[in-house]
């Protein structure tokens, strides 16, 4: 399987970012991608949640989805669009919401994040659950190459997660991000290597990078990391399009020299 990855900087205009994303999937199947994966908030980057609400749309409404469906049918290639803001039907909140879609330009696959980031980092602090309501149901899609588990962002600091997508097929688990630069640099790698060591999974990262324009920075370095812990792939900071290919059959492999997954008990806690 090739995949291409896209890295980007994303902005306050999701008609720019509409137009600019479709072009990087076309960058991308222009030198053989099959299957395209974009960051965390693809289409929108704004901390100003007044002036965001102005340009959050519902799905069926969202210039980038739309723009996105029509590139990937355009091209023949799978995409994982990480995620995008998305106003929700079920509360007056918005929902971080990513999508898998198929050569077609049909969406086989949806996911809300679960885990949303409410953190205090110094001088920076976050709330996403002030304007986002959480996802509810883990999610695995299927591809032509095997079984993708979707996730986002800060979901991949729970474990739980990431096995529980193992255990139900995956093979693969992407992992689109806007990391912060202090958590990225302290934690990024580390934890994008420990959720492929301990699942046997490819974990495919596409990150936000660079300086945002309402004001925040993000990390980088967009990874694919092979179900033995390799990095195969670091993108570094600078936005664009690379290309990685992936051999499936890594991942029985390394599940059979370590076969955690099968390993797994359920066991008490005993604690004062």
């Amino acid at each position: 399987m090739r995949a291409g990855l896209i890295q980007t900087t994303t902005g306050i205009d999701p008609t720019t970012e509409a137009v600019q994303l479709s072009a990087r999937i076309a960058e991308a199947a222009t030198q053989g991608a099959e299957i395209v994966f974009t960051p965390e908030m693809s289409g929108l980057v704004d901390r100003d949640r007044a002036r965001a609400a102005g340009n959050v749309r519902s799905e069926a409404d969202d210039p980038v989805l739309a723009a996105v469906c029509a590139a990937a049918a355009r091209h023949g290639v799978w995409v994982n669009l990480g995620s995008l803001a998305l106003r929700s039907t079920a509360s007056d909140k918005f929902v971080n919401r990513g999508f898998l879609i198929d050569p077609t330009g049909a969406i086989t696959a949806r996911y809300a994040k679960i885990h949303l980031f409410d953190v205090a980092l110094g001088s920076e602090s976050w709330r996403e659950s002030a304007a986002y309501e959480a996802g509810e149901e883990a999610v695995v899609g299927a591809t032509p190459w095997g079984p993708l588990g979707l996730t986002i962002c800060y979901d991949v600091r729970f474990p739980a997660l990431h096995r529980a997508l193992a255990s139900a097929g995956a093979a693969m688990i992407a992992v689109p991000a806007a990391f912060t630069r202090p958590t990225g640099m302290a934690h990024w790698h580390v934890l994008l290597r420990a959720r492929a060591i301990e699942t046997g999974c490819w974990v495919i990262a596409a990150a936000q990078t660079g300086e945002h324009a309402d004001g925040r920075a993000t990390y980088g370095h967009s990874l694919v990391v092979s179900p033995w812990g390799e990095v195969r792939l670091d993108m570094g900071e600078t936005p664009g399009v690379a290309i990685c290919d992936i051999d499936l059959d890594e991942v029985a492999t390394a599940r059979g020299k370590v076969p955690a997954l099968q390993h797994g008990r359920d066991f008490r806690v005993t604690a004062p």
